[in-house]
């Protein structure tokens, strides 16, 4: 059977899955401000006659909560965006009743220019920095997730998945085989599906907290790593929904349990000579290792509001709770926000251990790096290394919603890079849904303050 002539521009594994078989169906999509998969799904056939695809550029206005932010001038004219299709990114879309692909798509406005409010093009943005410094950056994420019983009443609190044991997930069992194997079938779905859209897993182990799954992805480019996170996490909740549970990303979705993080590790490639720039000649540490370290440490409070972009994301924050609240840097040292893990010198790296997994991949990882990049162009010294239990540390990032999105908008540098438009629009609508959670008054409220103040 032959295959659209735009298949031969997809990756292998896109092939192989749809050989031997007729594609019925290809979704067009883009990831929204929450990190959310938007876009039209259409027959192939149109899909393969069509060279653009046209959305309102106001899907990246929208609230968490359906609202509409303010997007300056053009809040109201809703004008199209041109959608060309990435074919490097087509991949299956193993979960559905038919043969189906799903194309990310690239984003620009009716002259040309790249959507400077969609968080694809941001992260790209700040890629393109390091590129023309002559510097590749690579990233290495960690995914923290938790399987859950399914809750249709939000009134009510979230609970553990049932195991095949017949008893709920336990918490405290980091690093167990048989934890993991209570869920085992959710767990061989992802795989099928990851092997299918042609998804690489390094790793999948037992967190912490009850049903809590960490999965580790290969290092490599930052834009496509973004892509692949987004990928995981509409493959991991149809794995979920397969059998009777949920999959939640949410930073702190179970009171007393560890919140989920979405760990980033980073090293810079010199291109000209192909080393890790992190490393010296002999084998040590190189000043560029230690400007990166800087910057991250003067720059990341102001953008805790893209690596914590939820009035939840800051629960996760508890000190002594597997979630570090400082911007201290140690080797081999889990309490400090910014790690340097054991490896060799070709592999040094820093690991951020501060983003939430409610972050949008594509915001996380350009605010991790715009920090990076700015401490290795302004060759920002670190603090000195942190010794011990940096839990004793003051705290380093903001605690709430309200003053990270204060610092964000004052932070002009970082602004800059990820472009003032996009920092202008993201602020409102993040400004819209805090005024939104505000408004509702929560059981402790009733409990506590009803009958008693």
């Amino acid at each position: 059977m032959s295959m659209p002539d735009w298949i031969g521009h997809a990756p292998d594994h896109a092939r192989a899955y749809l050989d031997g078989r007729r594609l019925d169906e290809v979704e067009c999509i883009v990831a929204d401000m929450s990190g959310i998969a938007r876009g039209k799904a259409m027959p192939a056939a149109k899909f393969a006659r069509q060279k653009h695809f046209y959305l309102p550029n106001s899907i990246f206005q929208q609230t968490i909560t359906g609202d509409w932010a303010d997007d300056g001038d053009t809040a109201f004219l809703e004008p199209d965006m041109v959608l060309t299709p990435d074919f490097s990114t087509a991949c299956a879309a193993p979960w559905t009743a038919d043969w189906t692909m799903q194309v990310i798509h690239d984003m620009a406005d009716q002259q040309g220019e790249p959507v400077a409010t969609a968080p694809r093009n941001v992260l790209k943005r700040v890629v393109a920095l390091y590129e023309a410094r002559g510097w590749t950056p690579v990233v290495a994420p960690e995914m923290e997730f938790y399987l859950v019983a399914r809750n249709i009443d939000p009134t009510q609190p979230v609970l553990p998945p049932m195991g095949r044991s017949g008893r709920r997930a336990a918490a405290r069992q980091a690093y167990s085989m048989s934890a993991v194997d209570e869920y085992g079938p959710v767990i061989d779905d992802i795989y099928d599906f990851a092997e299918a859209m042609g998804l690489e897993i390094d790793g999948i182990l037992q967190e912490g907290g009850s049903g809590q799954v960490e999965m580790n992805l290969g290092h490599g480019d930052p834009v496509k790593l973004a892509d692949e996170i987004f990928y995981f996490k509409r493959l991991i909740r149809e794995s979920a929904l397969r059998h009777d549970c949920y999959a939640t990303f949410m930073a702190k979705p179970i009171q007393d349990e560890p919140g989920s993080a979405m760990h980033m590790h980073h090293s810079v490639i010199d291109q000209a000579t192909g080393r890790n720039l992190f490393d010296a000649d002999d084998g040590t540490e190189s000043p560029e290792f230690l400007h990166f370290i800087g910057g991250m440490q003067r720059h990341l409070p102001s953008v805790i509001a893209l690596l914590a972009p939820y009035v939840n994301s800051y629960r996760r924050y508890v000190r002594d709770f597997a979630a570090p609240i400082n911007l201290e840097w140690g080797r081999d040292n889990r309490t400090t926000g910014l790690r340097v893990p054991v490896s060799d010198p070709g592999a040094k790296r820093v690991e951020n251990r501060i983003a939430g997994m409610d972050c949008n991949p594509y915001l996380g990882i350009a605010a991790s790096l715009a920090c990076g990049y700015l401490g290795l162009v302004n060759r920002i010294d670190p603090a000195p290394q942190f010794a011990g239990d940096a839990y004793d540390s003051a705290d380093g990032i903001p605690r709430d919603l309200s003053t990270a999105l204060d610092l964000f908008e004052a932070a002009t540098e970082i602004r800059a890079i990820l472009h003032p438009h996009f920092c202008s629009v993201y602020t409102s609508v993040k400004r819209m849904e805090n005024g939104a959670f505000l408004q509702v008054i929560s059981p402790w409220e009733r409990e506590h303050l009803l009958l008693n103040v």
